[in-house]
């Protein structure tokens, strides 16, 4: 009976572990950026809408408006540290150091001439 209880509570275990990855995994993100270096994120929700209204209520800017979705990966935005209201950048990519690799190039390819990554957020699975 005792070998029966144990195999039934790490049955149950696993199972509620199953549950709780693919709930994780499905975690969604958002990226909303704004005017003179503004931005808002929102990670690890169970929807994108709520990812996406997230990261515009926390963008503290005008004009903000949400630039990607993140799932399984991170988000980063570059600006010109110099001119915050100049240029800025911003990606998506499933490595962080890639997405702020990409971030600070649009920065400059769209005329930053002192990029720096000003954000950055990954999801639990980026």
């Amino acid at each position: 009976m005792l070998k029966f209880l144990r195999n039934l509570a790490l049955g149950v275990a696993g199972f509620v572990l199953l549950i709780l990855a693919i709930a994780t995994a499905q975690a969604a993100g958002a990226l909303a950026v704004g005017a003179c270096g503004a931005y808002g994120y929102g990670f690890d929700y169970r929807h994108e809408s709520d990812a996406r209204a997230a990261a515009l209520n926390k963008c503290s800017g005008g004009q903000c408006k949400v630039v990607g979705v993140v799932r399984r990966g991170c988000a980063a935005m570059a600006v010109d540290a110099k001119n915050p209201c100049g240029s800025f950048g911003w990606a998506i990519n499933s490595h962080l150091g890639k997405a702020e690799n990409a971030s600070m190039q649009r920065c400059v390819e769209f005329g930053g001439r002192d990029c720096v990554v000003r954000a950055w957020a990954c999801d639990e699975k980026g």
